[in-house]
């Protein structure tokens, strides 16, 4: 009864599309000229969720797709499904498929087929549904409906019996996140939800517009959420996470984020993920030895599990989501994911007696207020003797200099704490602890030939960039490694003297500085009067420090914000030592940039017969609005001139 409830309620609410014979809804959507560049339309998409009491969820989606050409026939060869059965069941229960001829075929669950999904470093056995709709041609259509019971976001089997293993972590609780955007044109989506009314129901529509209803079905609340004419959302170059700037849907049952840390911080004590060993407690004595200071002692845990436990994601029973692994398991299997990392660092910190928690983050995209489960990845906070939380990311530090890495700065998190937390952000971190300082100094001949050497030093995610040449490949790849840097700009260069400096792996040495010493003929274009080269040290030589060149800066004006790696500032002096008699005849015209984003200044000048470059630049954030955009551009683009237009020597001899 309560699904004929539903059925008419869909009705009344202005879906009467879905009513409309689909023959007739296919034939009247019209041609790929109604909608260009697109492969199909999704001529309506339609989910109903049903709520039970425990935070249970059957999902019933219903979607019809018409294919456009053959990008779109091409597509749906195969309709593919995707589930992890450790927290859902799926199933597709019938296809129908409306070629243009006139004829029908329907397909069944005895057509459906469960495959292993592709895997890379995380194997948690997760599945895809597949049926295979065969050749689709440009104006057949097929509508498909789907069953799931369940939720999406966790990964925690902690009930083992029937549908309990559905139930979510957060028993009693609903949550969802409905993307109203997609990358080809929907023309009617429907998302429902009827939810029993002793939930605390909050949701709200950002980015855009959604008409939303609300229905009292009795026992339950019916909440309708509909959208009309959604045209393909067009990204730019660069740009923050389309969820953080497209229509989305975020509801939850949760009171707010300081609810649900404290029942993150309860279900992994009550699980005892963090209780230490004799092992464990050896080894944090051994690791310990010799610090000085709490931040010592901090960085060495720190970097012991970044650097000591490999990251391989293997299902591994209870404990999955967000129930941490107990960190016994973790120091001997010695491999996990990110929860494994920090599962494995609180308990040893616990174990050095610090006061540490677990947090939960989104790398990627932004938090939103509503405590709907936006996240994908596991780091750590620690309280040290300012009184205040710090946060530490073993995954993302291996052979890093930081303990939390600035390529999230800017970045919401929640800690797991026993009276609770709201939201934070990790803060910007200040371009001047992650410089890139490169210094050339080279003599160039008439002939063209440039012989010098050149030095790089780095620090923060900057020493980073170019540590992982070393420490991301064979020691028998290294000197070929920094050659290549130089072969990049000078497929001639012979590299007299490469130094590595310290041992690329003792990054707690000191920041890295690398020195190629190098002759390389025919660098620069000669002729019987003229010599055009660009100073080495601004040919955009060690590219891989300098993430500003990688923004694509064609747009002049930009919608959405956009991000780089990290924040960083950048110095750059080149000495080149002219032959007798040669003249600077025309040089690249440099415009000075000032803003709150970026800075840039440079300048070219002769002394003694000697070519000075100078460049400094600044670039302020990892997440930028589209008002830092001129500035940030203008930056580049000055950096670029430098590298794309040479300098022309002339000789009046």
């Amino acid at each position: 009864m309560r699904s004929l409830i539903v059925l008419f309620l869909i009705a009344g609410m202005g879906l009467s599309a879905m009513a409309t014979p689909v023959r007739k809804l296919i034939k009247t959507t019209g041609s790929s000229d109604k909608y260009p560049d697109a492969g199909y339309v999704i001529i309506f998409d339609s989910t109903k969720v049903d709520m039970q009491e425990s935070g249970l969820s059957y999902f019933n989606e219903h979607k019809l797709i018409k294919i456009l050409n053959y990008k779109g026939g091409k597509k749906y060869n195969v309709y593919k499904y995707y589930y992890d059965p450790l927290s859902a069941y799926a199933e597709i229960r019938k296809v129908v498929i409306y070629y243009k001829d006139g004829t029908e075929k329907t397909l069944t669950m005895d057509d459906e087929l469960d495959y292993p999904a592709p895997a890379g470093l995380i194997l948690w056995g997760a599945r895809q549904k597949m049926v295979e709709l065969g050749r689709l041609e440009t104006g057949d259509a097929f509508e498909i409906f789907l069953f799931k019971k369940g939720f999406t976001y966790a990964l925690l089997s902690e009930y083992p019996q029937d549908d309990e293993k559905y139930i979510p972590p957060m028993r009693g609780h609903f949550y969802d996140i409905v993307p109203f955007w997609a990358d080809t044109y929907i023309l009617n989506k429907v998302y429902q939800v009827a939810i029993p009314n002793t939930k605390n129901v909050q949701y709200k529509i950002y980015n855009g517009e959604v008409k939303t209803l609300k229905k009292d079905l009795g026992e339950k609340t019916l909440y309708s959420f509909t959208k009309k004419n959604i045209k393909p959302f067009h990204k730019e170059p660069n740009m923050v996470s389309p969820s953080d700037v497209a229509t989305k849907l975020l509801i939850s049952t949760a009171p707010d984020w300081y609810s649900k840390s404290k029942w993150f911080y309860g279900v992994n004590e009550d699980y005892g993920s963090f209780e230490s060993t004799p092992e464990i407690d050896e080894k944090v004595n051994e690791i310990l030895k010799g610090a000085k200071t709490e931040l010592d002692s901090v960085s060495r845990l720190t970097h012991w599990v970044a650097d000591e436990l490999r990251y391989l994601g293997l299902s591994m029973g209870k404990g999955e989501g967000y129930t941490l692994h107990k960190g016994a398991m973790d120091f001997r299997d010695r491999c996990g994911v990110c929860k494994d990392k920090a599962g494995m660092l609180i308990t040893m910190l616990r174990s050095a007696g610090f006061e540490a928690y677990p947090a939960m983050t989104m790398a990627g995209s932004r938090i939103d207020r509503i405590p709907a489960d936006q996240f994908n990845h596991s780091v750590v906070v620690v309280r040290l003797s300012d009184g205040k939380l710090h946060p530490l990311d073993p995954t993302w530090v291996p052979f890093v200099r930081e303990l939390w890495s600035s390529a999230e700065q800017q970045q919401n998190y929640l800690p797991g704490l026993p009276d609770g937390s709201d939201l934070l952000e990790t803060p910007l971190s200040p371009a001047e602890n992650h410089y890139v300082r490169i210094s050339g100094k080279s003599e160039l001949n008439a002939d063209g030939t440039l012989t010098g050497e050149i030095t790089i030093e780095a620090e923060g995610q900057s020493d980073a960039a170019l540590r992982r040449m070393f420490t991301g490949s064979y020691k028998e790849h290294w000197r070929s490694n920094l050659e290549r840097e130089l072969l990049n700009i000078s497929p001639q260069a012979n590299v007299t003297l490469p130094d590595y400096g310290k041992d690329p792996y003792d990054y707690k040495a000191g920041p890295i500085k690398l020195k190629i010493a190098y002759k390389i003929p025919g660098y620069a274009i000669a002729s019987d009067k003229e010599l055009i080269f660009t100073p080495l040290a601004g040919s955009g030589i060690f590219r891989r420090a300098l993430g500003e060149l990688y923004i694509d800066t064609s747009l002049k004006k930009r919608k959405y914000p956009f991000r780089d790696r990290c924040s960083r500032s950048i110095s750059i002096k080149d000495s080149t030592l002219l032959p007798t008699g040669y003249e600077v005849k025309w040089k690249p015209e440099i415009t000075k940039v000032s803003g709150d984003a970026a800075t840039f200044k440079g300048n070219f000048e002769l002394q003694n017969n000697t070519l000075l470059l100078t460049e400094t630049m600044s670039f302020n954030k990892r997440i930028y609005q589209p008002a830092d955009w001129p500035d940030y551009r203008e930056a580049v683009l000055m950096q670029k001139k430098i590298i794309e237009n040479p300098v022309i020597l002339r000789s009046e001899k």
